[in-house]
């Protein structure tokens, strides 16, 4: 409506000022999000008659607002609030901007993310996502980017970035970067409430199925992924019984329909595939390795990355040994964009207990535990150095 997503982000915080102010006296209505969107126009046609510098453009907007003030204030349901979600995303993910930029903004406005979480999501500083923060803003803003979801070739364009922001959302949701909490449910279940809504919208995409299927057998695992404490419970050791049989039928439906589609499989539908290996697997002595590992093989071939290769030495170092997986493990070692990265220590500390390196292992994690900014982990970390 303001066409500028940073005074937008203004109006929205106005909103929530003004809920702080009224809902304590008034009770909070039965549908806040309704009740915060309505504010937020009502507070945008009223800065709208105050800007002068953009008199001629904004009288306009104004004029057609008062026209039809049924429709701009009618309330809106929950239907249509999603629907506005959607359609953010692929605004944030426009083209004019950076895959960076994009990823990084609507992780910000959508996802809730802090620049910090941001941050340690792309293994890169602070500052850096801040700053590709603003100037996303600018460049939506001075591009007149239009508030909706695209058709054809432009939508196809942008899928590929709203997928990753979908994924990372979840990744900070299943496994916190910061804070107490070793998870965050809050954030799983948004980026899973998105990827269903995607998939409905794009059913032909298998991608998307992919990326659905992938999240559902992952969440399955939530309940048995902390102990008493909340501290972290490893993959192996979790009890398999209070995995969510449930979103795990999900999963498999969401992988059989991408695979339906017959495209040759992308990097989220080879992902879903190894998660689902997992959940096939009764105990974990059941885990079938040597297909993880091939199917890691063809994922480090068509999205190469350091992530996706210390994923592959788990996945060697159990189906081959713990000796090849740590050959694989110390060609990352100068990789930069691992170096502050916890999980190489991690990973390299167990694969050096399983040896029974002991005394390198103990160093290794203990590096891992200053690396980490999440409480739950480190101490789950520290105490494998002290064991």
């Amino acid at each position: 409506m303001v066409h500028d997503l940073g005074l937008a982000e203004e109006l929205a915080q106005d909103a929530l000022v003004a809920a702080l102010e009224q809902w304590p006296e008034s009770g909070v209505p039965d549908n806040p999000g309704a009740w915060l969107m309505a504010v937020g126009k009502r507070r945008a046609i009223d800065r709208i008659r105050r800007l002068q510098r953009l008199e001629h453009k904004l009288e306009e907007i104004g004029r057609d607002l008062e026209t039809r003030p049924a429709v701009e204030f009618e309330i809106p349901d929950d239907e249509h609030i999603e629907d506005d979600v959607l359609r953010l995303i692929f605004t944030a993910c426009h083209p004019v901007l950076s895959t960076q930029a994009r990823v990084a903004l609507t992780l910000r406005m959508l996802g809730g993310l802090t620049t910090e979480e941001i941050a340690r999501a792309f293994l890169t500083s602070e500052p850096t996502v801040a700053q590709r923060i603003v100037r996303a803003k600018r460049t939506l803003s001075d591009a007149g980017v239009p508030f909706e979801v695209p058709e054809g070739p432009d939508r196809a364009a942008r899928l590929s970035s709203v997928l990753e922001v979908i994924y990372l959302i979840f990744n900070e949701g299943y496994t916190a970067t910061t804070g107490a909490d070793w998870v965050r449910t809050d954030l799983c279940q948004e980026a899973l409430r998105l990827g269903r809504i995607l998939a409905e919208l794009a059913p032909d995409e298998p991608e998307v199925h992919g990326l659905v299927a992938l999240m559902e057998i992952q969440a399955s695992r939530t309940r048995a992924r902390t102990g008493p404490s909340g501290e972290p419970v490893p993959l192996l050791e979790q009890d398999r019984g209070r995995w969510d049989r449930l979103l795990i039928h999900r999963g498999f439906a969401a992988l059989l329909r991408a695979k339906a589609i017959g495209a040759p499989p992308g990097p989220y539908v080879l992902q879903a595939a190894i998660a689902a290996s997992h959940a096939q697997a009764l105990t974990a002595d059941d885990t079938d390795w040597t297909q993880i590992a091939s199917l890691y093989e063809i994922l480090a071939m068509t999205t190469p990355s350091p992530i996706v290769d210390l994923n592959r030495a788990v996945a060697i170092g159990m189906a081959h040994g713990p000796e090849k997986g740590l050959e694989l493990v110390d060609t990352l070692l100068d990789e930069p964009s691992l170096r502050s990265y916890h999980l190489l220590p991690s990973v390299r500390g167990d694969l050096l207990a399983r040896l029974g390196r002991h005394d390198e292992a103990r160093a290794e994690f203990e590096r891992a535990a200053t690396l980490t900014r999440n409480a739950a982990e480190r101490g789950a970390l520290l105490d494998r150095a002290s064991r």
